[in-house]
């Protein structure tokens, strides 16, 4: 009953678009309007992917540090490593280009040598006052070697933050307006003001200036996002219409299907902003991913026209039957892909839930596309030439169904065999993949800010921010000697941690005040005594500039203290590592009853945030298997069919587990994404394969080999068609300059092609092997939904269009 109302609503489907063509070609232009008009609200993302949901016990401390003490990740510096820079001249420059910063509303702070003053005990007035090292401009160099001195030897308290000592590198600290630091306003100061003015510096003094800082390097990434949209999609573009070009021979049919996949992309790209979505690092791989997935459809729907143009002759009647025949496989096949996509969106990770959303409804939108425009468009065009029809007689193909037929008759052993060492391997290669949780792991290794990176992290160990947070738990209490002598001990550990910088805190502003309690003696930078305390306790509340001088370290009660400290680039494990150290120094400095010490800082967050997704992998695979489990337990009612076909599509994903394993490509939040897309993907072709072979032993009376074969036969093209372009179209992910994105698309190209090998070798193998049991009519019953009708004879509906063309 259910198979007789299917098959009527893809007639009443066909009759719908054949007679309406003009209605449906004028929705779609206005429907394509209205998504463009949407287009005005997408934005690019001006902040880390934040991994985790937002009630995540690591996100509720990190946003209550941010409560505390505002932004922590909005600084850039400005580095110099050149001995030519200690000249009158060129240090003057170096001055005047940081105190230009200092005009822009972007900017909240400039440090530079310049800005550097030193603490002066007024003993008149028994209080600290400041003192610049450079009063105007440097006119000597006998001012500039005294400078030098005092930097480098007697004032500890700014050695690694302004300079390196050890090296003479000299940088400037350039803090951004906390208010603009995550929106479109970075991006304007970056690129209009901060890049032009460093790049006339050093026009002018042929000095090498490395830029580095959270909003610098984000501002450049995002920038490398959106122009490998465009070069995603234009090599989608010219890969997939050369393979389709290579198929068909036919211009027409290949600009045709361009043409549709450019206004799924077009529709992608407004149902970004008609949800108000950002474009991130993984919504920007959803526009080529629609290119990829979407040419298939054309060739079914294309090839499916003109197999029944070449047979009978009658362009209605093909028409009518590409939209009975092929749409409903398609539909499912669609389905089934986009299951794999919105499984993402019951994660509690917001960016997989906007990305999980986005690509299913885009999936969905170019099936409508295909399905709709392709029939209505060749209504209008003229009946196929010969050579447009030639690729449906190439030897070459048939040459390679007939070697997968072979071994299906004849190595099946040799395929078990092949199958079981591959499994055993993988699982070996899969006890080898590690996590990463590195914020710059995926980024460009060819941008110039990467080497930046790099320089920074061996002259100042990093710019990642990493905070502690102390929660004294009584006001004043961040600036008790007890308190200082604590996170003290706790600095200790982290100077002896070769992955994090010099800690910046109260701390060393203690020991500053110490030594200019004792007149600037350099042996004296450390915590003062009890009784020394006292008196330097009262020079610092006699001091004009005493909340200066505290609030980047304090908060306005004094009851909380922040510990800043900066670490380099170092996988999971390190940073795994790191955390327990410093938390057990913690556990056993600071008593739980009297403080509350919380770890925090953005290179933290991420790093939770990857460990948080690589749980719900599995969560969301299984869920991925398990709705298209349903769905093949539905449409074939049968449960030794769903094991069966699930055998072969989950082999891929162990070998390219396997894979992973062995390459040294770790888990990440791009390669997440390998498993459930694949998977998704790759399960068409069991589909296609089992609808076919179920309609074939209908027809051959049940039998089993004769069946295989003949579905074989009948699907392997199409297959070996759909995954040439999936796999050279995934492959264009390749050509990226972000090493997440590169391992993408590899893997899942890789995957594919594993998967139609698994799906024209093992399953058919495993149909007959197992024939006994998986092939009679109490297993394979009458499905509910018939993928694949069988052929009949009807005639067309003449009043359909009125460009028919009479039969041969």
């Amino acid at each position: 009953m259910f198979k007789l109302l299917t098959k009527g609503f893809w007639d009443v489907v066909a009759r719908l678009i054949l007679r309406n063509k003009i209605a449906i070609l004028i929705s779609i232009f206005a429907i394509t309007i209205f998504f463009s008009l949407q287009w005005k609200n997408m934005r690019f993302t001006y902040t880390e992917a934040n991994l985790l949901p937002d009630d995540h016990p690591v996100n509720l401390v990190y946003q209550n540090f941010l409560d505390i003490f505002g932004e922590e990740g909005n600084l850039i510096v400005l580095g110099v490593k050149d001995s030519t820079l200690f000249t009158v001249e060129h240090m003057n420059a170096w001055n005047n280009l940081s105190n230009r910063f200092k005009a822009f509303s972007a900017v909240d702070a400039v440090i530079s040598l310049n800005d550097l003053q030193k603490l002066v005990k007024d003993e008149t007035n028994e209080r600290f006052v400041l003192e610049p090292f450079i009063a105007d401009s440097i006119s000597s160099m006998d001012q500039l070697n005294k400078l030098q001195d005092e930097l480098f030897n007697q004032y500890p308290f700014y050695d690694n933050f302004l300079f390196n000592k050890n090296t003479k590198t000299v940088r400037t600290a350039i803090y951004m307006n906390k208010a603009i630091v995550n929106t479109a306003a970075r991006k304007d100061f970056v690129f209009d003001d901060l890049i032009p003015l460093i790049a006339q510096f050093e026009k002018d003094t042929n000095i090498n200036v490395r830029v580095s800082g959270m909003p610098y390097v984000r501002t450049l990434n995002a920038q490398n996002i959106v122009d490998e949209i465009g070069i995603f999609i234009a090599g989608a573009l010219a890969v997939t219409s050369l393979i389709f070009f290579l198929f068909f021979r036919s211009v027409r049919a290949t600009l045709i299907s361009m043409f549709v996949v450019c206004l799924g992309v077009m529709w992608t790209f407004g149902i970004i902003g008609l949800l108000n979505y950002e474009i991130t690092v993984l919504t920007a791989l959803i526009p080529p991913l629609i290119i990829v997935i979407g040419i298939p459809n054309c060739i079914f729907l294309i090839n499916k026209y003109q197999h029944e143009v070449k047979l009978h002759g009658n362009k209605v009647r093909s028409l009518q039957r590409v939209i009975t025949k092929v749409g409903n496989a398609t539909l499912m096949t669609n389905v089934t892909t986009a299951s794999g996509f919105a499984t993402f969106i019951l994660t509690e990770s917001t960016l997989l839930k906007e990305f999980g959303i986005v690509a299913s409804l885009s999936i969905l939108a170019i099936f409508i596309l295909c399905l709709f425009i392709i029939p209505i468009i060749y209504t209008f065009l003229p009946y196929p030439k010969e050579r447009h029809l030639e690729h449906l007689n190439k030897r070459w193909i048939g040459g390679f169904v007939n070697w997968m037929e072979r071994m299906v008759k004849e190595r099946r052993i040799t395929i078990y065999i092949s199958a079981i060492i591959l499994l055993i391997a993988s699982m070996i290669g899969i006890y080898q993949i590690k996590i990463s949780g590195s914020l710059i792991e995926d980024m460009s290794k060819e941008a110039e800010f990467f080497g930046d990176i790099r320089f920074f992290e061996e002259e100042f160990n990093g710019i990642m921010p990493l905070e502690i947070l102390i929660d004294t738990k009584r006001k004043k209490g961040a600036t008790k000697l007890a308190t200082l002598k604590r996170m003290d001990e706790l600095e200790q550990l982290i100077l002896e941690t070769p992955e994090l910088s010099k800690p910046i805190s109260i701390v060393g502003l203690a020991k500053y005040a110490k030594q200019a309690y004792t007149n600037g003696n350099p042996k004296y930078y450390q915590l003062p005594t009890s009784q020394e305390n006292l008196f330097i306790s009262s020079y610092i509340k006699n001091s004009a500039s005493d909340v200066d001088l505290l609030k980047s370290f304090v908060d306005s009660t004094g009851q909380y203290a922040r510990i800043t400290t900066f670490m380099k680039d170092v996988g999971t494990d390190k940073m795994e590592r790191i955390e327990e150290d410093l938390q057990s120094e913690i556990n056993k400095t600071f008593p739980a009853d009297k403080y509350h010490v919380t770890i925090t800082g953005k290179a933290l967050v991420f790093q939770k945030g990857t460990k948080y997704l690589v749980k719900n992998l599995a969560i969301s695979l299984s869920l991925a298997i398990l709705l298209i489990s349903l769905f093949m337990a539905y449409m074939f009612r049968s449960f030794k069919m769903i094991i069966v076909s699930l055998i072969p599509n989950l082999l891929p994903l162990l070998i390219t587990a396997g894979l992973m394993g062995y390459l040294g490509v770790p888990i990440k939040p791009s390669t997440i994404l390998v498993f459930s897309i694949a998977f998704g993907i790759s399960v068409d072709d069991t589909i296609h394969f089992l609808a076919k072979y179920r309609q074939e032993l209908q027809a051959n009376h049940w039998k089993i080999r004769k069946s295989v074969y003949a579905a074989l036969r009948e699907t392997g093209v199409s297959m070996f068609y759909t995954s040439i372009v999936l796999f050279f179209g995934f492959s264009v992910f390749t050509i990226s300059s972000f090493g997440g994105t590169v391992a993408l698309g590899a893997l899942v190209s890789a995957t594919l092609l594993f998967a139609m090998l698994s799906n024209l070798l093992l399953l058919p193998s495993l149909l007959l092997s197992l024939e006994r049991n998986i092939a009679n009519k109490e297993v394979l019953k009458e499905p509910s939904i018939n993928i694949i009708p069988e052929e009949d004879d009807e005639e067309p509906d003449n009043n359909l269009t009125n460009h028919n063309t009479p039969t041969k």
